[in-house]
């Protein structure tokens, strides 16, 4: 018998990953059900209520505005940019709503300190966007270390290539290309979801010190092309052979990042090849050279972990490399787990002083490679995980092993905000307990 009484939502910030994970509503309305939405944007407010059949009464400017009027549903899913996450939140916590809140959970320690005491005092149910503990990419391994098959983990290393079109869309051209103005660095932005897969692997070891190294090397423009342009296609001969052409990462590739490169023609239906040209000709921000931006976040970061254990941890980001991926190697006192996100399978590593190898190991196969819009959503298969997660929660059958709760989310942050201080100030940061 289907569920007559679906969870109700709020969108508050109806940016694409908040729309997402609203779909879910679309394929399970038996689960939950979208009764609002609210953008300062009216034509963002106007496509949403399209989707979700939402009728004028149903949509609002802001947060504010939500928060000021009788509860109106049981959730919130924020969506809104990442220095707006706390402040929006608060009222609505004060208010009586629980919150499916993006990550990351503030652009500093402060902020998001502030939330962890308005949660303390409201006791609400806040869960954060950490979808990547849902992919079962990355349940399964953490399967494999609960069984206790590797021992006790002595060392994890991470990484994370961004590759060019997507670095350069948002982390040069786009929205979160510059600290001042987006509030997160690219570390927070970008791989607070691996930190927080460091962190879920090492459940009960706190990080004790961290530090980093970092920097702005490549997209500057003392490193641009001679005789580049400032936009790609008004002033630059260099076009045709630049592998970075706004032509050819958004009028070649119309759809790869659709959601951010073409947001300020969003109020044209279907706009035509020429409309978008002539978009990135004029005040689109995605038809600027990548090497003569505003954008002032690094493009390679490494981070190094320890624990209170004894154990350490690392982290590699690098934007702008040939091919996306996300991998990791997890060493313990008996054996490894090593695997390449995409690939949708991993292998685990034992001793064995018989082979001529010296070991012996098996290969762990999924069945998703390249599945990161499949069955089960974005973010290989994680997101509408995520969100089941979140209603299950919500209706009092938390889920031990991924849940990704607020208190369980913050040494993760901890751990970026740190190592963002570290790489600045050339130095080792000790991480306080706070919880």
């Amino acid at each position: 018998m289907k569920n007559k009484n679906p969870i109700t939502a709020i969108i508050i910030g109806a940016g694409h990953r908040a729309i997402q994970y609203a779909r879910y509503s679309e394929k399970y309305p038996e689960n939950l059900r979208i009764v609002g939405v609210a953008d300062p944007d009216a034509n963002r407010r106007k496509e949403t209520a399209k989707i979700f059949n939402l009728s004028d009464s149903q949509c609002f400017y802001s947060a504010t505005e939500v928060a000021e009027k009788n509860k109106m549903s049981d959730v919130i899913i924020n969506g809104t940019m990442d220095r707006q996450h706390v402040p929006t939140s608060l009222p609505l916590i004060e208010k009586g709503y629980d919150i499916l809140l993006e990550k990351p959970i503030a652009t500093n320690k402060r902020d998001m300190l502030k939330l962890v005491e308005a949660n303390k005092k409201f006791e609400r149910k806040i869960m954060i966007c950490h979808v990547l503990r849902y992919a079962p990419f990355y349940t399964a391994i953490k399967e494999k270390v609960i069984s206790g098959e590797i021992g006790t983990i002595v060392n994890i290393q991470t990484t994370e290539h961004v590759c060019h079109h997507h670095f350069s869309t948002a982390f040069i051209r786009g929205k979160w290309n510059n600290h001042e103005k987006c509030g997160s660095s690219m570390l927070m932005q970008k791989s607070c979801h691996d930190l927080d897969i460091i962190l879920w692997m090492k459940s009960g070891a706190f990080p004790k010190y961290v530090s980093s190294f970092g920097s702005l090397m490549n997209f500057k423009p003392e490193n641009a092309p001679k005789h580049s342009g400032t936009k790609c296609l008004v002033d630059c001969i260099m076009e045709k052979e630049c592998p970075y052409s706004a032509y050819k990462q958004y009028i070649d590739h119309p759809e790869r990042w659709g959601a951010y490169v073409w947001a300020s023609i969003e109020n044209i239906k279907n706009p035509t090849i020429r409309q978008k040209i002539e978009s990135l000709k004029n005040d689109n921000p995605h038809g600027r050279c990548v090497w003569k931006c505003d954008n002032n976040v690094v493009d390679h970061q490494s981070i190094i972990i320890e624990f209170e254990d004894g154990a350490t941890a690392t982290h590699n980001m690098i934007g702008g490399t040939a091919k996306p991926e996300r991998s990791i190697h997890i060493i313990g006192t008996q054996g490894e787990i090593r695997g390449i996100f995409k690939e949708g399978n991993f292998s685990v590593y034992h001793i064995d002083p018989k082979s001529e190898e010296g070991y012996k190991s098996k290969n762990i196969s999924l069945n998703i490679a390249g599945d990161t819009e499949g069955a089960f959503g974005g973010h290989g298969g994680g997101d509408e995980r995520l969100v089941e997660d979140f209603i299950n929660y919500i209706k009092g059958k938390q889920n031990p092993l991924t849940c990704t709760c607020l208190e369980d989310s913050i040494y993760g942050h901890l751990i970026g905000f740190a190592a963002d201080q570290a790489m600045m100030g050339k130095k080792v940061v000790k991480i306080d307990k706070i919880i």
